[in-house]
């Protein structure tokens, strides 16, 4: 008889890609949010949780950098008996579900529709350095006004976040900028809607925070080389006709008003050009009204990502404060968010335009960016834990750690083998505990417990003096009934 083969067990590892998050990142993340949430509720905006699957077609070509609807997703078809299904795909952004969600229910929403998600999405790209196929968003966006008053809410709501979160005035500027002036940039230079040349300017232009004014300039024209000594070729313009891609790129002045004329230079005669120098006039004046001045949001042409997307106004959130990179070079930490208006979306489903705009955080990198200016804790705080000094008696420590938890107070009780009392109190600093709750035999007959502040003990063990650690004990002894309020005293103690 053949010797069964056994089967290999499966490998601990996360698939490529991916990775886990636990404790602490978790509730960062979460208070993050909550605190997020807050300032769109005040905004009048409403939560929505829509599917985490969407149909490829639902899903529609609106993927960064692909054609192909199944291509820079996590797809698969759901067949039925004759093989023949939907294809089906997770969501790869907040944006394309809201689309959806919105032609579907658009008779039950109120116009316009203001609505904020937050979520993981899916992208079935290579994943490098920082860069995860599941990673968390935070939208919000307006669908159903053209108004611009639309726009300068948002651009106001992510100024106020920013600043909620933990990011000061002056460390974060909003840029905002506008697809129908880089429009009429394009037909002052001749190139009309259509044109072959169009797509790989607009491409050329993303490439600006990279390469600069001049790096723009010779791609545009007749190449260049790039940093590794490799020829890129250029489109192929004349020096005359990139001229206005380079004014307006370069158009922004010391102030708006400055900047706006300097636009409509860069436009000539443009219908389309003109209209959208008007929209970024009308957002600056309404920004200006409510108190948001050019040191937290302002207007800048070098704004250029997302342009091919975006139907009119864009808008960048970038932290200006500078940080180490991995060379230990200085660098500016930039965007941790982005946003415009997206008038064609829902027309995919309705075949009728719905104007809409909105804006997405991207929530790792602004986590990182308060971890850089220290305005999130380093080391969480984990829970009271009352230690088991004799395991006949769990229902006295279960009635402590209830006590506890209906104080408010977050507290557990040992669990493990209570046999070393030691490994508890390794235990207890592994979850980084504030404070041990120990109650004993003598303890228990004298009406006692003794409270041990592990913070404070753990200080004093690495900077004290014998005289100094009998002068500041850090283990008291309390009355029974005086467990909670000994607790939270010196919870308050700890800050």
């Amino acid at each position: 008889m053949a010797k069964v083969k056994k089967q290999p067990r499966p490998k601990a590892i996360t698939p490529k890609g991916f990775r886990d998050y636990f404790g602490a990142e978790v509730t960062q993340r979460t208070e993050m949010l909550h605190a997020i949430a807050g300032v769109y509720h005040r905004y009048g905006f409403d939560a929505l949780e829509s599917s985490a699957v969407e149909t490829v077609e639902a899903l529609g070509k609106f993927l960064p950098d692909v054609d192909r609807p199944n291509e820079g997703v996590f797809a698969w078809q759901e067949t039925d008996e004759s093989g023949q299904g939907d294809w089906m795909a997770l969501r790869y952004d907040l944006t394309a579900p809201l689309a959806r969600v919105y032609a579907q229910h658009r008779n039950d929403l109120p116009t316009p529709y203001r609505r904020y998600a937050m979520g993981p999405v899916w992208r079935n790209e290579k994943p490098g350095p920082g860069r995860y196929r599941q990673f968390y968003q935070c939208d919000a966006d307006t669908v159903g006004t053209a108004s611009m008053a639309a726009d300068a809410e948002i651009c106001a709501m992510l100024s106020d976040t920013l600043e909620t979160v933990g990011i000061p005035r002056g460390d974060y500027l909003v840029r905002v900028n506008n697809r129908k002036v880089l429009n009429g940039v394009l037909e002052a230079m001749g190139l009309e809607e259509g044109a072959a040349s169009r797509d790989d300017v607009l491409r050329t232009i993303d490439k600006f925070d990279k390469v600069g004014e001049e790096g723009v300039r010779q791609l545009l024209t007749k190449g260049r080389l790039d940093a590794s000594g490799a020829y890129i070729d250029g489109v192929g313009l004349s020096e005359e006709q990139a001229a206005p891609v380079l004014a307006f790129l370069t158009s922004k002045a010391a102030d708006t008003a400055g900047t706006l004329e300097n636009l409509r230079a860069a436009v000539g005669d443009s219908k389309i050009g003109a209209e959208g120098i008007a929209e970024l006039e009308q957002i600056g004046a309404l920004l200006a009204a409510g108190g948001y001045g050019p040191d937290r949001i302002e207007i800048d042409p070098s704004v250029v990502r997302g342009l091919g997307y975006y139907t009119g106004p864009v808008f960048e959130a970038e932290l200006t404060f500078e940080i180490l990179d991995e060379k230990g070079r200085k660098r500016q930490f930039g965007s941790v968010a982005g946003g415009g208006r997206y008038d064609g979306l829902v027309k995919r489903f309705t075949g009728q335009e719905v104007p809409a705009v909105g804006v997405s955080i991207g929530v790792d990198r602004l986590l990182a960016a308060l971890r850089e200016k220290g305005r999130l804790a380093t080391q969480p705080t984990g829970p009271v834990v009352v230690t088991v000094m004799d395991r006949d008696r769990m229902a006295d420590y279960q009635a402590m750690v209830t006590e506890l938890r209906n104080a408010g107070i977050r507290a557990e009780v040992y669990l493990g083998n209570p046999k070393n009392f030691g490994n508890q109190l390794k235990y207890a600093d592994k979850r980084h505990s504030p404070v041990a709750v120990i109650e004993g035999g003598d303890e228990k007959e004298n009406g006692v417990v003794q409270i041990k502040d592990l913070i404070l003990g753990a200080k004093i063990a690495e900077n004290a003096t014998l005289e100094e650690w009998k002068e500041r004990p850090s283990q008291f002894e309390v009355p029974r009934t005086d467990l909670v309020a000994k607790v939270r005293e010196i919870l308050e103690s700890q800050g």
